[in-house]
């Protein structure tokens, strides 16, 4: 019963136009956990002894945060789902994540390492190589990539269809990337894999997001990445940013290429707002120091 009625708010929240992806899986998550205590309404120590089996005091705080959306949400409609108080864990420690910034090694050895991906003579290793190939070269988001068709493919680039903002854009592509590119849709042909996604499954299935982040996290372990002392967790969502550091760091370093140069990577990488991008001025000590020193000579020199 309470899993059904969890089920339908998701599907109502999707069908608005939402993703609610990580909301609809703690949902669900929730949904069980209640289920088996035999629930039928949303009980709040339930729901706080749920989000208490989490880790770490942060993402306790986050499933707590999600599942009252759902509880807010249906005490609407039945007062018998209680609502627990937001800060019944304590308040929620907020730390920015720290991109994982990869070098050009370290980008050759992860694609490398997933041709090697089983079975060997799979479209798997070609896939995988070539996803995480062309999210190193473009920045594109993850569900962006899977997403992609064939008809998504143009001479002047790939076309990244209703994202996460609701627009869709023109993403042009170096030559050398759409030569990769062609090289792996003739193997994808040459093995029969069906449907018209570009990336596919060992099943013939259009490749989801878990199953690829779980083979990524696989790589980055066997590699030693994840293990290295002061740096941050490799994540997949990692290669889009540093796409995004990189491209700046090769920037002219006077403020009107950066102001037009940001402006670009905004519309490339789909950016709601030119905002968000200005972030990744911070996210790499190269570029603190490029920009700490174009302030020092404009001091110095008195310039405007």
């Amino acid at each position: 019963m309470l899993r059904k009625t969890i089920a339908q708010y998701t599907a109502s929240r999707r069908a608005l136009g939402f993703k609610f992806y990580t909301q609809g899986l703690h949902g669900a998550s929730f949904a069980a956990f209640a289920e088996k205590h035999g629930d039928t309404f949303m009980c709040a120590d339930r729901m706080l002894e749920w989000a208490s089996q989490a880790p770490s005091h942060r993402q306790q705080c986050v499933r707590l945060r999600v599942i009252r959306l759902f509880a807010r949400a249906l005490h609407a409609d039945d007062p018998r789902h209680e609502i627990p108080d937001q800060e019944a864990l304590g308040k929620c420690p907020r730390s920015a994540h720290i991109p994982r910034i990869y070098s050009d090694g370290e980008i050759a050895r992860i694609t490398e390492a997933a041709r090697r991906i089983p079975p060997a003579d799979s479209l798997n290793p070609h896939m995988y190589s070539m996803l995480f190939g062309l999210l190193a070269a473009t920045g594109m988001r993850v569900s962006e990539a899977l997403a992609l068709d064939y008809d998504d493919i143009t001479k002047d680039g790939l076309i990244v269809r209703q994202t996460k903002f609701k627009k869709s854009r023109l993403l042009p592509l170096h030559e050398t990337t759409q030569t990769v590119l062609m090289d792996y849709l003739r193997v994808r042909r040459r093995l029969g894999a069906p449907g018209n996604a570009i990336f596919v499954s060992t099943a013939g299935k259009r490749a989801n997001r878990t199953t690829v982040t779980g083979a990524f996290l696989r790589i980055v372990r066997s590699l030693g990445l994840h293990a290295q002392a002061k740096k941050p967790k490799p994540r997949l969502h990692d290669l889009r940013h540093t796409f995004a550091v990189r491209s700046l760091e090769k920037c002219p370093h006077d403020k009107i290429a950066v102001g037009q140069h940001m402006l670009a990577l905004s519309t490339y990488l789909g950016h709601s707002r030119v905002t968000d991008t200005w972030w990744y001025l911070r996210a790499t000590p190269v570029l603190l120091q490029q920009i700490a020193h174009s302030v020092e000579a404009l001091h110095i020199g008195g310039a405007e």
